[in-house]
């Protein structure tokens, strides 16, 4: 049910939260609209969303300076809207904790298919050391360091290995090139960007079915990747 569910609009563009108030609301969920960054901040004063969808460019405060503070001290879902020339504005936000983003101009369906994965998501801490983690059709033992997707085990190298417990510490969130390479190679990383791509490629190796395009793991193009662990 999603009568219970909160979504916060954030845009300064009238028909684009008309249109997103009334397709939401049809879904059965709260709504609230705000038109810039401080606005939004003093809804959440005494309301508070399961998932906010901001725009980029606003006036007063824009959605990157919302998503900073968001991050200060809150947990909750971010997807954002972006038109396409926006791409760098748009890797800065997922850098500064956005969860999703969806490219104006959209399809509905598409950002309620956003929203419900998002809202699926439960929230997920940093990585921590020990403990099983089981999402979709994997079981990741970190302290046996196994693998097994769909009861089938895989062999990992450690570094495979970290990468893809960091994957799937955020299921069906996009995660930046530079985030990945931070987490997992450290500060120092990111003038070395093909280990990723090499990474990866041996994972899809390792991890996906035979035929088809990937089902795991998604390149998200220009931005960086996202883990579908499957239902």
């Amino acid at each position: 049910m999603n009568e219970h569910r909160r979504i916060l609009v954030v845009d300064d563009e009238p028909q684009i939260t008309r249109v997103l108030r009334t397709s939401l609301a049809a879904q059965g969920y709260d709504i609230r609209v705000a038109n810039n960054g401080e606005t939004a901040l003093e809804i959440m004063k005494d309301w508070t969303p399961d998932l906010v969808i901001t725009d980029l460019a606003m006036p007063n405060m824009d959605g990157l300076e919302l998503c900073r503070k968001l991050r200060s001290g809150s947990q909750v879902p971010i997807i954002v809207l972006s038109v396409k020339s926006e791409e760098r504005t748009k890797v800065k936000a997922l850098d500064l904790g956005a969860d999703d983003y969806v490219t104006k101009p959209f399809a509905i369906g598409e950002l309620l298919a956003r929203v419900r994965a998002n809202l699926r998501r439960v929230p997920i801490g940093e990585p921590t050391s020990g403990g099983v983690i089981e999402v979709g059709d994997f079981r990741i033992d970190q302290d046996a360091h196994t693998v097994s997707v769909r009861g089938r085990e895989a062999h990992l190298t450690p570094k495979e290995f970290d990468l893809l417990v960091y994957l799937a510490r955020h299921p069906g969130k996009v995660l930046t090139h530079r985030a990945l390479l931070t987490a997992v190679w450290g500060a120092n990383s990111m003038e070395q960007p093909e280990y990723l791509r090499v990474f990866i490629g041996q994972l899809r190796k390792k991890l996906e079915p035979e035929a088809g395009s990937p089902k795991y793991l998604q390149t998200e193009p220009w931005v960086g990747y996202r883990f579908d662990p499957g239902e």
